[in-house]
């Protein structure tokens, strides 16, 4: 069992800057480093103005080849973000009378990005005048000069990190690219191409042509920068907010609907976490384990009757993800146990590879181990040409894992043939004969880092004073979502008096816990039997724990969900 210490999360801002509000709901927001009042207000005329670098440029390209009535074709990529920027240019660019077909790189054929093959194959198919790309391109300069070889105009649009100089494309829209002042960093692929679309629309509309009310793609805005783990500064807040209102009042894509509908999921109940662990993962598993064509049918589908099936296939496409998931993870698990690794004595980097592993999950095994661990992993899996094997990298806290791919390319160059990503995420491309010299020098490289950043550290909002525990504090909190990344859902830790425990199906431990007021509340602790020592002839114990409804017989109680537990 991993050793986690517990610790309050710092005040970022001051408390007394929030008016009206209990003091620990106060706390919760400068914990998160909310500097206004205003910033509760989600509103879309708060949005950032659009002061991007490459922006106007590209917007006149896009406005010309619509009047031109030229052909476009839009590059995406093969995860939710890429799939959700790919329907909506298509969706936006028709609705101002553009011609405009998509193109996504089969993962196992082409990888990652505007390849050189990419641009051959968006000219064979569509001899396109424009081409666009989504999510990716910021480090394809080969392929940029490809699909100018072909006669085409090229717009890069991006998020990914850059420390090189940009490609020589006629235009390129990405706020982290070198030079380009737009205050948020944190725009996901599908915030960036929302940017261009709103500006492209809102400029023909002053022109008196066919522009698009890019609004009503919100929807779509939102589940990308969410499944894509996004940081939820304000701007991103806004942004996904605006979508979650949109699904929750049926105003979305016939596709959202469908898969929530699959899911059982109550639209009007949607919280922006749903975004994150229903839906992304359902689009995600076309890119993962086909082709990413049916979620973007499934997100652009007119209506129901079209979006449906192709929803019925992702969910099914999702169940057969999650069992080979599982099945490499499992395996990856005894590999390890084969080491005779113990928590006390893990090496500073997982670093794994099996011929036989799938390709489009080993991320999200690299997730898992790194969560279970609280290690950067690295797993491998084979590539289709026998000769090299591509990696998905997961990283902890403090160390950005794309930069230390970076650092190993640099000193061994003869190791990485390629890389990308972010802090938290990359993926690489290595020969199979490279594999056990890159895990040296990796792991190398990891050992010299700090030690506390390998200590798993549980961060909390402290105690919850004992007159909110309560409903209506579930609601309070709630009603200041979104929560996720970088702007975490509040959790809370306190000692608290057993009072009865259960065991249900062996597995889960159920509690009845008295607050020091003499209250008597309800907990649960999933999977407990796997991950704590639990001791009933102890009357205390320390928790770590969110809040929670539990409607059992049409009655509804505040409930403790515990995500970590000491005696």
């Amino acid at each position: 069992m991993q050793n986690v210490l517990i610790k309050q999360r710092p005040l970022l801002t001051r408390p007394e800057l929030f008016q009206g509000v209990a003091p620990f709901i106060a706390e919760i927001l400068a914990r998160r480093g909310v500097a206004s009042e205003q910033e509760l207000e989600l509103k879309l005329k708060y949005l950032l103005a659009p002061e991007m670098r490459g922006l106007a440029e590209a917007i006149q390209l896009i406005d010309q080849a619509i009047d031109r009535q030229q052909k476009i074709v839009i590059v995406g990529d093969y995860d939710a973000d890429g799939a959700t920027s790919t329907a909506l240019m298509i969706l936006a660019l028709r609705e101002m009378g553009a011609q405009v077909d998509y193109l996504v790189p089969d993962r196992f054929k082409y990888g990652y990005g505007l390849t050189p093959a990419i641009a051959d194959l968006a000219f064979t198919a569509f001899s396109p005048d424009l081409l666009i790309t989504v999510d990716n391109g910021i480090s394809s300069h080969a392929g940029v000069q490809q699909a100018q070889a072909h006669g085409m105009q090229v717009i890069i649009t991006d998020h990914h990190l850059t420390t090189k100089p940009t490609p020589d494309a006629e235009a390129v829209v990405n706020p982290n690219q070198l030079g380009c002042d737009f205050p948020s960093k944190a725009l996901a692929g599908v915030g960036v191409a929302f940017y261009v679309l709103a500006n492209l629309s809102s400029l023909r509309a002053k022109q008196g042509k066919t522009a698009a009310k890019v609004v009503n793609y919100l929807d779509l805005v939102a589940l990308g920068t969410y499944a894509d783990v996004a940081s939820l500064d304000y701007n991103n807040r806004i942004l996904v907010d605006a979508g979650v209102k949109r699904i929750q009042q049926g105003l979305c894509r016939a596709g959202i609907t469908a898969l929530l509908d699959i899911a059982a999921r109550d639209p009007v109940q949607l919280k922006a976490q749903d975004l994150g662990f229903v839906l992304g993962p359902r689009i995600n598993a076309a890119g993962r384990m086909e082709t990413m064509d049916i979620g973007i049918e499934c997100l652009i589908a007119p209506d129901l009757q079209q979006a449906y099936p192709l929803a019925q296939q992702l969910n099914q496409l999702n169940v057969e993800r999650r069992q080979v998931e599982s099945k490499i993870k499992q395996e990856a698990l005894a590999e390890l146990e084969l080491i005779q690794l113990d928590t006390q004595d893990l090496p500073a980097a997982l670093i794994m590879y099996e011929p036989h592993w799938h390709q489009g999950v080993i991320g999200i095994v690299a997730g898992r181990l790194k969560e279970q661990f609280h290690r950067p992993s690295i797993v491998f899996a084979s590539d289709d040409d026998g000769l090299h094997i591509k990696g998905s990298a997961r990283s902890i806290e403090g160390i950005h894992i794309r930069d230390c791919i970076e650092q190993i390319a640099e000193q061994y160059p003869h190791l990485i043939s390629h890389f990308g990503g972010h802090a938290a995420a990359a993926g690489l491309s290595i020969l199979k004969e490279h594999f056990e010299e890159f895990k040296q020098f990796f792991e190398a490289l990891m050992a010299t880092q700090d030690e506390q950043l390998f200590q798993a550290v549980l961060w909390t909002d402290g105690e919850l004073p004992d007159y909110a525990f309560h409903l209506e504090t579930v609601d309070l909190l709630q009603n200041l979502s979104p929560w996720g990344q970088k702007f975490p859902a509040p959790i809370f830790d306190g000692m608290f008096k057993v009072v009865d425990y259960r065991w249900l199906k062996d597995t889960h431990l159920k509690l009845r816990l008295a607050l020091a007021s003499g209250q008597v509340v309800d907990a649960i602790a999933f999977n407990a039997a796997d991950k704590y020592q639990f001791d009933p002839m102890q009357s205390e114990l320390r928790i770590v724990y969110e809040l929670d409804k539990n409607t059992f017989n049409g009655v509804t109680n505040l409930q403790l969900r515990v995500l970590h537990l000491e005696q």
